[in-house]
């Protein structure tokens, strides 16, 4: 049975002494109350360190929002998948939309990066999703292909198995426009049939898609309730425990 996950993308938010005192108080939620769903923290660089050592031995795992797409050398500024499993992480977050749009990652670099991360013992969270002019265009399913087949789909089978997906409708985030939980089912549905086009049916059966897009305390249980849902990548709602904690609780 393929695993339910809830993952937070804290983005660039918190500053350290305020992330890490949120991270205890996940720690200890989760704790006294187990979830259905595997939990992970995707905090900033900054809090990683800090983080595993309260996360350690808890029911919370910790991820980076981020990776380079080099093992090392002189690449100012970035932190590579090496150091960011050193910090303690066990997944990061490549490819999404923000990455995308705002630091022009291609499918090109982010396939890197997933190789890089994986090489060096991380889980991905792979994110794909299509733009406003995609969808009204009605090419938002060969966008997803695309993205998939360039990002992902040249990986052995074995590391393809260290990444889960999470489709983001980027029309649908901060824009006050929603996703219905039938179209996150519909291409949801599309992921794991290529999915099954390009690794045989056991292992997209075996594939945790999560939902990027404007989760919340008030529709998460609609949502996850469809059957290729496996769970989420939730943004602003991550910030707030009682949004969080409730959207957890909905699987």
């Amino acid at each position: 049975m393929r695993k339910k996950i809830v993952a937070g993308n804290w983005k660039m938010n918190m500053e350290l002494a305020e992330g890490l005192k949120f991270a205890s108080e996940l720690d200890a939620y989760f704790k006294e109350k187990p979830a259905a769903a595997g939990v992970v923290l995707c905090t900033p660089f900054i809090h990683l360190a800090g983080a595993a050592d309260i996360l350690k031995g808890g029911n919370v795992a910790l991820g980076a929002q981020n990776c380079a797409s080099e093992p090392s050398g002189a690449y100012t500024g970035e932190v590579s998948p090496a150091m960011i499993r050193s910090a303690g992480a066990a997944y990061v977050i490549i490819g999404h939309s923000e990455r995308r749009t705002y630091y022009h990652e291609d499918n090109a670099i982010l396939h890197r990066k997933t190789w890089l991360a994986i090489e060096n013992g991380l889980s991905v969270i792979f994110c794909c999703g299509e733009v406003q002019h995609e969808r009204e265009a009605g090419t938002h399913f060969d966008v997803v292909r695309t993205q998939l087949e360039e990002g992902l789909f040249s990986l052995p089978e074995d590391a393809f198995r260290k990444v889960v997906i999470a489709y983001e409708p980027v029309w649908a985030i901060g824009t006050g426009l929603t996703a219905t939980p039938e179209q996150a089912q519909e291409m949801h549905l599309h992921i794991r049939t290529l999915v099954a086009g390009r690794y045989g049916r056991e292992c997209a059966d075996d594939m945790t898609i999560l939902y990027g897009g404007s989760c919340k305390p008030s529709n998460a249980r609609e949502i996850f309730s469809k059957p290729d849902v496996d769970g989420g990548l939730i943004g602003g709602a991550s910030l707030k425990k009682e949004d969080f904690t409730a959207i957890v609780e909905s699987i």
